[in-house]
């Protein structure tokens, strides 16, 4: 019998356990970078290596945003630089303090909430221009709700930024990536906690590493339409040359979509 785990409380615990061991999302910028955002010289990425371009933004200076999933250190510091009035909304409350640190040493107004990004119950319908989602829904069990959720927190107007992980990612034989062979094993759906078996997950929770949930391109891409968006802009993006599967395509990409105005 598989062992069950809950997916929100192993991966808050994961993702505490990152910032202690320094994974790269998790080291806050510095105060060369806060400085630059201030003058109005700055990028944050919504994908592994791809700025995501200055007009997906529009002008930021006094705008609601909400750093979704998105606690570090990082993109939101750097946001709340460059003029925007940001709430960083995390699952981690070390992540979260990571933002607290930059914003404390920078002198930057955050606000910061704890939560499941699938419940935004903490924010009033209509309460931010803008979110910033970087590839983060992958540790949530599901995300339709993830998209109902954003929708109904953003004013008419709003735009929704998100990075998404293309599910490919998840359906190779680990173990012979790792000696240059790529071989589909696990088929969708797909998801570290169910698809594999005690010993196979053992890879991950020995190591207290994040584990992720491949979600199909119709609960990303069509979620995000259903929920109400209208999509405007797309790009793909690939991991680092090391990474074996983007020698072949990118397995990344972020979407710009669009909560529509109110009709008169």
């Amino acid at each position: 019998m598989k062992t069950e785990l809950d997916v929100r409380t192993y991966n808050r615990e994961a993702w505490n356990g990152e910032v202690g061991r320094g994974n790269r999302w998790t080291v806050p910028v510095s105060p060369e970078v806060i400085a630059a955002a201030r003058r109005g010289d700055w990028s944050v990425v919504l994908t592994p290596t791809k700025p995501v371009p200055r007009a997906w933004f529009g002008d930021l200076k006094g705008k609601d945003v909400l750093g979704l999933a998105s606690a570090g250190g990082q993109q939101c510091p750097v946001l709340a630089a460059a003029g925007a009035r940001v709430t960083v909304f995390d699952n981690s409350p070390a992540q979260l303090a990571q933002d607290r640190k930059v914003a404390e040493r920078e002198g930057l107004s955050l606000q910061y909430v704890e939560g499941d990004m699938r419940d935004l119950s903490a924010f009033a319908d209509e309460s931010f221009d803008l979110i910033f989602h970087p590839c983060s829904n992958c540790f949530a069990e599901e995300i339709r709700s993830v998209w109902r959720e954003a929708f109904r927190v953003l004013r008419p107007g709003g735009v929704l930024l998100s990075g998404l992980c293309n599910p490919v990612r998840y359906l190779f034989d680990p173990a012979e990536e790792e000696q240059g062979v790529m071989r589909l094993k696990y088929p969708m759906p797909y998801s570290d906690f169910t698809s594999l078996t005690d010993e196979e997950r053992r890879r991950y929770s020995d190591k207290n590493e994040p584990m992720c949930v491949g979600h199909s391109l119709e609960d990303q891409l069509g979620g995000q339409l259903d929920a109400g968006f209208v999509l405007t802009h797309l790009f793909e993006d690939k991991y680092e040359a090391k990474d074996l599967l983007s020698t072949f395509l990118s397995t990344f990409m972020a979407t710009r979509a669009l909560k529509p105005a109110s009709r008169s």
